[in-house]
């Protein structure tokens, strides 16, 4: 995965699928096991990279398999992809230009990597997924929500999240930890993130049933919290997990380790 910044065009394209654990469960087992498809979503900055590996890493501890891609990219195509929408060239590049590429990265994730995995009874973790469109083309790019949604349910072939992690995180904030270098995106006004985040609420309402809003203000290891207690409410994976010593390890003792891990290896 990438730092959080997310600057694919200035990064060496990453489309390693990593799949710790899979040889858990027997190539007979995986049609009968049904996999779980969990996104994370917010602005950059919002810390949301970091937490999907925390998690990653928790959850292989606790013996489930876990794959883990992106958007855009996860994909050969899909990182080729990614390098034309995020390159500060293209400044020419217009609103719908931006939301079909998105939706064609989308579409070549979700089969080539999402849907194979999610067969073989992985869970899924995906920084961003169509939630993104929706709140950067549709609200952003005030593009609209209802052509939007309809491609991007093309794409997916009606695949959505079992569970969406939003990170929200205040604007001065977010600035203070997003990268001096910045993307295509990421060189958008202030008026513009502004609509992001309204789309982002207008999704969390209209899908409360698998929106979850995680306040990603704090320490790496607070917000880890929060994000494990949501996806144990969820799914009632993380009751007890086990750290790098062959520990139990639960509740804020597992996010005080998640900042031991970060300590050792630095920020992601």
């Amino acid at each position: 995965m990438t730092a959080e910044t997310g600057n694919g065009a200035h990064q060496p394209a990453d489309t390693t699928v990593r799949t710790e654990g899979a040889d858990l469960l027997e190539p007979e087992d995986y049609s009968s096991t049904p996999g779980v498809l969990i996104s994370f979503e917010g602005l950059d900055g919002s810390g949301k990279s970091t937490q999907l590996e925390l998690l990653a890493e928790e959850l292989r501890a606790a013996g489930v398999v876990v794959v883990t891609t992106r958007e855009p990219g996860g994909t050969q195509v899909g990182e080729a992809v990614r390098t034309i929408l995020l390159s500060p060239v293209h400044t020419e590049m217009v609103a719908r230009t931006e939301a079909l590429l998105y939706a064609a990265a989308r579409a070549q994730l979700v089969e080539e990597v999402i849907r194979p995995a999610l067969a073989r009874g992985a869970v899924v973790l995906t920084d961003r997924f169509l939630d993104s469109s929706i709140a950067y083309q549709g609200f952003g790019r005030e593009l609209g929500l209802d052509d939007v949604i309809t491609l991007s349910v093309w794409a997916t072939e009606c695949l959505f999240p079992e569970l969406t992690l939003y990170y929200h995180v205040s604007e001065e904030e977010r600035l203070a930890r997003s990268s001096e270098i910045v993307d295509r995106v990421e060189a958008e006004s202030s008026k513009f993130f502004a609509r992001v985040e309204a789309g982002y609420a207008h999704m969390a309402e209209l899908h409360s049933h698998r929106f979850r809003v995680i306040n990603a203000t704090g320490t790496v290891g607070e917000v880890y919290e929060h994000t494990r207690a949501a996806v144990n409410e969820e799914f009632g994976w993380l009751t007890s997990a086990v750290d790098g010593g062959g520990r139990v390890v639960t509740g804020s003792s597992a996010a005080s380790s998640a900042e031991d891990r970060l300590d050792e290896h630095g920020t992601i």
